[in-house]
């Protein structure tokens, strides 16, 4: 019937599939991304770390070729340490805990740039062939997630609007630039399988 025919419509399986894998992994990042900002701004920070280690894990395991998805999170973690930590360093941002190195980012913001890699290859993935969309987004969300952990006092943001101009500008190159990088490691995808065997 065609009850049975839409169960097995491969395409509609994979449609299916494709929708419950984009909201897994939206939810887990915004469960991991809250436990960040909470444990940083309440003296914890390793909190948020341990979360996002969760998510990272779950993200791997779901993932078709998890190596290349877990080159993506630590490059990405990487390219978060570096940006922060001349955000720090020029005296843009102050961070109140979870800082080993005086001047540099502190590890739970670069634990939280590795769980946004995990969305990258499949929240995100609508944006990959969208670049001015992406700088766009990248431009206006950036600095809104920052006054977001700043509200809840994970993170000082000094001289407001000149911080502000720097995220968006910043955001607005790094968003396309870490879409660019995820379309090159994506490991999310599944080996394909031919049929009719």
């Amino acid at each position: 019937g065609a009850s049975d025919t839409n169960c097995s419509d491969p395409a509609a399986l994979l449609t299916r599939d494709k929708a419950m894998n984009v909201l897994v992994n939206a939810l887990v990042f915004k469960v991991a991304w809250v436990s960040t900002i909470f444990g940083g701004a309440n003296e914890l920070p390793l909190f948020g770390p341990l979360v996002v280690m969760i998510a990272v894990a779950i993200h791997l395991w779901r993932a078709a070729e998890p190596h290349r998805e877990l080159a993506l999170v630590v490059l990405t973690g990487a390219i978060g340490l570096v940006w922060d930590s001349v955000m720090v360093a020029a005296g843009c941002l102050s961070y109140p805990s979870g800082t080993f190195v005086a001047g540099l980012a502190p590890y739970w913001i670069v634990c939280m740039c590795m769980l946004f890699a995990t969305t990258l290859n499949v929240t995100f993935r609508w944006l990959h062939t969208r670049t001015w969309l992406a700088v766009v987004m990248g431009a206006v969300f950036g600095p809104m997630s920052y006054w977001a952990g700043s509200a809840a006092g994970a993170v000082l943001l000094i001289q407001p609007t000149i911080v502000f101009v720097a995220l968006s500008a910043s955001w607005a190159l790094l968003m396309p630039g870490l879409l660019w990088l995820a379309r090159q490691l994506d490991g999310t995808q599944p080996v394909r399988v031919e049929s009719g065997a």
